[in-house]
């Protein structure tokens, strides 16, 4: 049983503490998320291999609110063949091949979320916390370490009280600690869930940040705690407001091309998706959790001018300053 005392326990390895944080953050997660729904998280723990570690999926379908969602956690670790290494060494040259195959030992832990609800003025969600570490072969002394994460709100419709309330929330969380990393990371969630080809981003933004040591494992460890502190406060308040709103068959199509859009992103563009499925033994169910139940692609689809369509794709090409 995970306790908070083992997350703040500073005798204990970074990557302890990191995945104690996660299992306890998947439960409480869970928990609120199911509250606002009538049906409850389905567990499928899997195995990567016999000594390569494993996770722990949560996934929630065919609810009342909720079409589908997965709170995925993954504790994993081995070896990361010579082309993931030569790829990583581009943001951290201290990583060191074996000189016999060019493998380096890593270890890996995260949680990993998406939340599509049925209503298409209920907006979708994303969030994912990661700490990543690399270990000499022959000394087996960490040798690079970093976290990463982040997360996104993306609606079909664009409710400006909700965003403004998201990213409130998440800019409360990190202000404590550095108020330099709310508008440094607002930014990079723009910049990285754009989508290239459409011109436009994802959804509204959020946080993103990834590749991240440049403070103490400790003082990371406790922004990343704070930012997952926020994410309930964050999104559940909309999602209780929004998943009763009467809505119509057309608003409902719109929701499957804005899913359509998600979809491209995620297997086009995402280099988690991307990490994952090149990662020998991954699970591919888990990966493809992110991806909603239900999508659709309409040939040269464009929103009449200044409908609530066209509003939001105003501001998905133009990003906003949302605090």
């Amino acid at each position: 049983m995970v306790t908070k005392e083992q997350i703040h326990d500073s005798s204990l390895p970074v990557r302890e503490r990191m995945e104690a944080l996660i299992r306890w953050k998947q439960q409480e997660i869970t928990s609120a998320l199911a509250a606002l729904d009538t049906v409850t998280f389905h567990t499928d723990k899997w195995t990567r291999g016999n000594t390569g570690g494993g996770g722990e999926s949560m996934v929630l379908q065919n609810g009342t609110t909720f079409e589908k969602g997965g709170v995925n956690i993954s504790i994993v670790h081995g070896k990361l063949p010579h082309e993931a290494v030569t790829r990583m060494k581009a943001d951290h040259s201290n990583l060191k091949e074996s000189a016999k195959d060019g493998s380096v030992d890593f270890f890996a832990c995260g949680l990993s979320m998406v939340i599509h609800p049925i209503n298409p003025h209920a907006p979708t969600t994303h969030a994912n916390y990661r700490y990543f570490e690399t270990t000499d072969p022959e000394t087996k002394e960490v040798q690079a370490w970093w976290f990463g994460g982040g997360a996104d709100l993306t609606p079909s419709y664009l409710y400006e009280e909700d965003a403004k309330h998201f990213h409130q929330q998440h800019k409360d969380a990190l202000d404590k600690f550095d108020k330099d990393l709310y508008p440094k990371w607002k930014k990079w969630c723009d910049e990285y869930f754009f989508i290239k080809h459409r011109g436009e981003t994802r959804g509204v933004g959020g946080i993103f940040f990834d590749d991240y040591d440049e403070k103490s494992p400790d003082e990371i460890l406790k922004i990343v705690e704070s930012a997952f502190d926020a994410f309930i406060p964050a999104y559940c308040p909309i999602i209780a407001k929004r998943k009763d709103t009467p809505y119509t068959p057309e608003q409902k199509q719109w929701q499957q091309i804005r899913r359509g859009r998600y979809v491209e992103f995620n297997l086009v563009l995402d280099r988690g998706t991307q990490f994952g499925l090149q990662t020998p033994g991954s699970r591919v169910e888990s990966i493809l959790m992110s991806l909603p139940a239900t999508a659709a692609w309409a040939y040269d689809h464009h929103p009449e001018k200044g409908s609530d369509e066209d509003k939001l794709l105003e501001v998905l090409k133009n990003p906003v300053e949302w605090v």
